[in-house]
């Protein structure tokens, strides 16, 4: 009797920051069941030149790309922040990881924080507990992820998949969700 596997899709979700870049890998089927591939934390010294923390992010970020050969890079979009030194460093590592999803040729999309929490919850207000134990949940883990860097990427991963990635490609269709829409058609304006 021959196997009646479900296609997946293949993503690598990213929660920037320049101490500890949460990585999360899973594989979708069209029918949103996920399983977990790879989970862990690119962490860099605060202490360290900017530019020689960003080079270990990038050659950690190539290092889960090579090994886990992701169809598709999701990456949490960086929001306004009242500390401009934390904003400034999750966007450095935020395009650090567009750049090695470009270098590998891969797609990559970016995802709100409120768009990731309503994505997994059902509520964008949802707080890092509520996220971890729907991943744990979504995921079959025996525990919940930790650190929440590390969930909050599989979060990401799951949120793409859901919206953008299989359940899409199933259906044959793109399309954007309103939200998604709306902030393109944002930037897009933004840009003239």
């Amino acid at each position: 009797m021959a196997s009646s596997r479900v296609p997946s899709l293949r993503v690598l979700g990213v929660d920037p920051g320049l101490t500890r870049c949460g990585i999360g890998v899973v594989d979708v089927a069209a029918d949103r069941s996920a399983r977990l591939v790879h989970v862990g934390v690119i962490r860099t010294e605060a202490g360290a030149p900017i530019e020689h923390r960003l080079a270990a992010l990038a050659a950690g970020l190539r290092d889960i790309v090579r090994a886990h050969d992701p169809a598709v890079v999701a990456v949490e979009r960086v929001f306004a922040q009242h500390n401009r030194h934390t904003v400034m460093g999750t966007a450095q590592a935020s395009g650090i990881a567009l750049l090695v999803a470009g270098e590998a040729g891969l797609p990559a999309a970016t995802h709100t924080p409120t768009e990731v929490k309503a994505a997994i919850t059902g509520y964008g207000a949802a707080d890092k507990r509520q996220v971890q134990t729907m991943v744990a949940r979504v995921l079959r883990l025996d525990s919940l992820p930790e650190p929440a860097d590390a969930a909050d990427a599989l979060a990401i991963a799951l949120c793409h998949a859901w919206r953008r990635g299989a359940a899409a490609a199933a259906s044959g269709s793109g399309a954007l969700t309103p939200a998604q829409q709306r902030w393109a058609d944002a930037e897009r304006l933004a840009r003239r």
